[in-house]
């Protein structure tokens, strides 16, 4: 089974910067894609990110786009989030979730495209 172990969140004040780092383990194929999402509280869980392990491609919500990025310096089975200029809003419990299929397409920002799931690393960002 694919195992996701999600870290790095925080407190943070607005206009700092944390990186998150998702290392996941048992992959059986080495096409898949690699998403972080995040649900705030009182929210529903929406997506953040995703990168393709086939293309490289990556996508970034409307939300995030500009300030957010994954690293190129990933280390071995981790995709980390670099996360810049954060704002309130985006406090919330950060996930990462794995897919099989190594392309995000049009489907990533939908939680089905993927199979396995971290456990959540909060990330506080004050004002």
């Amino acid at each position: 089974d694919v195992q996701l172990q999600a870290s790095g969140g925080g407190l943070v004040q607005a206009g700092g910067s944390l990186r998150l780092s998702c290392e996941a383990s048992g992959f059986t194929s080495d096409d898949y894609a690699i998403a972080w999402f995040r649900q705030a509280p009182g929210k529903e869980r929406e997506e953040v990110s995703c990168i393709g392990s086939s293309d490289g491609k990556m996508y970034f919500s409307d939300s995030v786009k500009g300030r957010f990025t994954i690293p190129s310096d990933n280390r071995k089975n981790t995709v980390d989030l670099q996360m810049n200029s954060l704002k309130p809003e985006d406090t919330a419990v950060y996930y990462c979730a794995a897919g099989v299929g190594g392309q995000c397409t049009g489907g990533w920002r939908f939680e089905l495209r993927y199979d396995s799931w971290g456990q959540g690393t909060l990330v506080t960002v004050s004002s």
